[in-house]
C-alpha cells in the first residue's frame, strides 16, 4: 500500500519558538537576525498572514509586521526536533520509515505540542 505523508513546515522553527517560548504563542514571531543583509529563515503563521515569507529580507519583514518578536535562530534545536517528528514517523510506520525513500507518504500532519519536549500529529 502506498501512503503519503504531508509535513506542513512552512513555519517550522517559528513553531519551536513558540512552543518553547510560552510568551510567544499566539504572537507574530520572525525567526532572523535583525538587519540588513538577513533573510527570514521562517515566520509563524501570525506573521504570515501578513505577508511576511521565508527568505524574504529581514528588513522587509520588519515593515510588514513591525510589531513581530524576532527571534535568531537555533539550528541545533531545530535538528534535534526534526529527529524527534522522524522518530514519530518511524514509529507510525512500523519501522518501514526511510527519509530519502519517496513512497513513505501518509497525509498527516504534525505541529509542536503546547507542552515542551513533545510533538503531536494531528490528521
Amino acid at each position: 500500500m502506498r501512503k503519503v505523508v504531508h509535513v506542513d513546515t512552512d513555519a517550522f522553527y517559528a513553531s519551536v519558538e513558540q512552543r518553547d517560548n510560552p510568551d510567544l504563542r499566539g504572537k507574530p514571531v520572525i525567526v532572523a537576525w535583525k538587519g540588513n543583509r538577513s533573510v527570514v529563515c521562517a515566520a509563524s503563521y501570525e506573521a504570515r498572514a501578513f505577508g511576511v515569507r521565508s527568505a524574504m529580507p529581514a528588513k522587509q519583514a520588519e515593515r510588514l509586521r513591525p510589531d513581530a518578536t524576532f527571534v535568531a535562530p537555533d539550528f541545533t534545536r531545530y535538528r534535534a526536533v526534526s529527529g524527534d517528528v522522524r522518530a514519530i514517523f518511524k514509529r507510525g510506520m512500523g519501522g518501514a520509515w526511510r527519509d530519502d525513500h519517496p513512497d513513505n507518504i501518509q497525509a498527516t500532519h504534525w505541529r509542536c505540542n503546547e507542552e515542551k519536549g513533545s510533538t503531536r500529529m494531528n490528521d
